[in-house]
């Protein structure tokens, strides 16, 4: 079957995982409509500053500039403005642009239609002749506007501050006041009510709104409108997605024995559920079964998910596993994926990513706190890295306290869920540094640059199978990582270690020549900072095992022996760590090889080198800076689907390789 590609709009979830789905999230970082209290004040010191009103021979980079320029000049003065001719030539494009007072001109006249009932509006054109001309030259190359004829002479009376913010011209709802309205109308808020909620919640007085009740009302009614006219529309789309993804799937299948999928219908058989894994992931996991992110907070339009979709799709991962559930899961706090968890990984320990809580604390408490919300916050970020459950306790209670917050739904909410997300109770859990928030981040934009308007299903299942080559270990040269002691334990796990995990590793032996130690009469050690008073360790040491424990849990949590471990054990003798303090996860032997190159050649051949060596210095340039590594993401992933679909099309030869080149070896 083919079909156009369709398309979806995707966007970050927006119901709060507190329950209460008319509670209303943004999130911390996203770009969101100004608010009206900000737009207010912008607007007063733009009223409050001297305004040079427009003259003939005025320069502007564009129409838009100036239309923006003359709208903020109309606005200080009491009147609004509206575009009313342009011209056209084959040369320049539009070079001639009228904008007018929004009373210029006569309202044409209109035949009553017979038999129905007529509302006669009365036209608010009077024939005014404020205006402002344009036309476009080219200077040196540059396109440029210039103001020909301007007039500031109205035949009708200007409007007074709080009246002229009520013309039509003014009268915006922005989009993140739209889905508030759309929330609180699907929750049963009549218009009225609505109007109060949002005046509440931005804190201004009654009637401030940049907008009119009747504008919320029509707002609502055309919405729902439009929803009802896309129902079919939306269905037949989603159809067509979905066809095309398992399309796709049954063809990658065929082309790779090791690609997996499954997928359910529902009683009219059509797709309800569909999931896959390439080959490489697969692999990945079969080495590892440690850790696993699962992500939520993007999502499209078209597609929903609920708990019953949840479990489906957590059966379904373990199922491609080999029945392997992860050791540990990290997601945010959707409740539906936190229930399904419980039920379909009872012995996986279940993290909520800390990230995506600061990222709602603004929504849920910048309100009920104001000037105290910066203090709070600081505190919350302390509690977070208290290490001991009981002063995390303590210390939870008395900021709640302190804060008034006793009987706020989202502290009860965080509180009950502190044994998924405070490191007090999830430090002694192996989670290979996924809780970062460099990894947050890194996993942030990875899915930004996949998710935008256009992507539909197919264009995703294809973006992210190029991504899967890219996103595992490079097995890159240890020329990048230079050594920063003298000290022979990091020497050897310099040769032993990844590279990202040796530059963990070698953060912590440079800091360990920062402590002292202290040995205690039962043979343990007390290790602190030399400048510090606070932050006392306790690390136990066992020589005739081998074994060294620290009460940071630093290694249990990262897999990454920590300052106060190598400190004693630098004091100790050790020229290199003990073998089992070499996690697999973080050896270069155990760098992501493809599953069918383990016993080819190994590397000799020129042409493999010599792409070995343009790819390794291609991940180099562009880690540096995120411009260069957004540029590179995007131009690599175009340019390797434009190559794959080539050679896919090119006639088999007769010629057999002898290996499989990756760039992943």
């Amino acid at each position: 079957m083919n079909s156009a590609a369709s398309k979806s709009i995707w966007y970050r979830r927006q119901q709060c995982p507190c329950g209460d789905w008319k509670c209303y999230i943004t999130h911390e970082g996203d770009v969101e409509e100004p608010s009206t209290a900000s737009q207010l004040a912008k607007y007063n010191t733009m009223s409050t500053e001297a305004m040079v009103a427009p003259y003939v021979g005025m320069v502007f980079k564009s129409d838009e500039d100036a239309f923006e320029y003359y709208g903020n000049f109309a606005r200080k003065n009491g009147f609004s403005i509206r575009k009313e001719r342009s011209r056209l030539s084959p040369q320049l494009g539009v070079y001639k642009r009228d904008f007018v007072c929004y009373r210029s001109g006569f309202a044409p006249a209109r035949k009553k239609p017979t038999g129905e009932h007529h509302r006669d509006r009365k036209s608010v054109r009077c024939g005014c002749d404020a205006k402002m001309y344009l036309s476009k030259e080219v200077v040196d190359g540059v396109s440029q506007w210039f103001v020909v004829q301007f007039s500031n002479v109205h035949n009708h009376e200007l409007l007074e501050d709080d009246q002229v913010r009520l013309l039509p011209a003014y009268r915006k709802i922005h989009e993140v006041d739209q889905e508030r309205i759309l929330l609180l109308s699907k929750a049963g808020f009549p218009t009225h009510r609505i109007v109060k909620v949002l005046e509440m919640e931005k804190g201004i007085q009654g009637g401030q709104l940049p907008f009119l009740e009747r504008d919320v009302r029509n707002f609502i009614q055309n919405r729902k409108r439009v929803v009802q006219e896309n129902d079919a529309l939306l269905s037949e789309k989603r159809e067509n997605d979905t066809t095309e993804l398992l399309e796709a799937c049954k063809a990658t299948k065929e082309a790779d024995e090791n690609f997996v999928y499954d997928f359910t219908v529902d009683e009219s058989d059509k797709v309800e559920n569909i999931a896959w894994s390439y080959g490489e992931s697969v692999h990945a996991y079969n080495v590892f079964s440690d850790v696993v992110y699962f992500d939520t907070t993007y999502r499209s339009i078209t597609y929903d998910e609920t708990h019953r979709s949840f479990a489906w799709a957590l059966q379904t991962f373990v199922q491609f596993m080999k029945g392997r559930p992860p050791q540990a899961i990290i997601t945010d706090l959707d409740p539906g994926l936190r229930d399904a968890i419980g039920i379909e990984l009872p012995t996986t320990k279940h993290v909520i990513s800390v990230w995506n809580i600061l990222a709602k604390l603004s929504s849920w408490f910048s309100l009920p706190l104001g000037l105290q919300y910066v203090e709070f916050k600081s505190e919350f970020e302390a509690l977070y890295c208290l290490e001991v459950p009981d002063e995390f306790d303590l210390r939870w209670n008395e900021m709640v306290s302190r804060f008034g917050l006793s009987s706020d739904k989202h502290i009860t909410l965080l509180f009950s869920l502190r044994a998924s997300w405070a490191l007090a109770f999830i430090r002694g859990y192996f989670l290979a540094r996924t809780t970062t928030e460099l990894y947050a981040k890194s996993v942030d934009a990875f899915l930004k640059g996949i998710f935008n308007a256009q992507t539909c299903l197919r264009s995703f299942f294809e973006q992210v199978g190029v991504s899967s080559n890219f996103q595992s270990h490079e097995f890159e040269e240890m020329q990048y990582v230079h050594s920063k002691t003298c000290i022979p334990i990091e020497e050897h796990a310099r040769s032993t270690l990844t590279p990202f995990a040796f530059r963990a590793l070698q953060h912590e032996v440079v800091l360990a020549m920062q402590y002292a130690a202290s040995e205690m009469s039962t043979g343990s050690y007390l290790v602190r900072h030399f400048s510090k008073m606070e932050g006392e360790r306790l690390v136990i040491w066992i020589p005739e095992e081998e074994q060294i424990h620290c009460s940071c849990k630093e290694f249990e949590f990262s897999g990454i022996l920590c300052r106060h471990a190598l400190r004693i054990l630098v004091m100790k003798n050790y020229f290199q760590l003990p073998e089992k303090y070499f996690l697999s996860r973080w050896r270069r032997e155990s760098t992501l090889i493809p599953y069918d190159d383990r016993n080819t050649q190994n590397g000799d051949d020129e042409w493999f080198q010599e792409f070995h060596s343009l790819t390794a210095t291609l991940f180099a340039e562009s880690s540096m800076t995120k411009e260069r590594s957004d540029y590179v993401h995007r131009e690599l992933t175009k340019e390797i689907t434009r190559l794959l679909n080539e050679v896919r099309g090119m006639p088999p030869s007769e010629e057999v390789m002898d290996s499989t080149i990756s760039p992943t070896s």
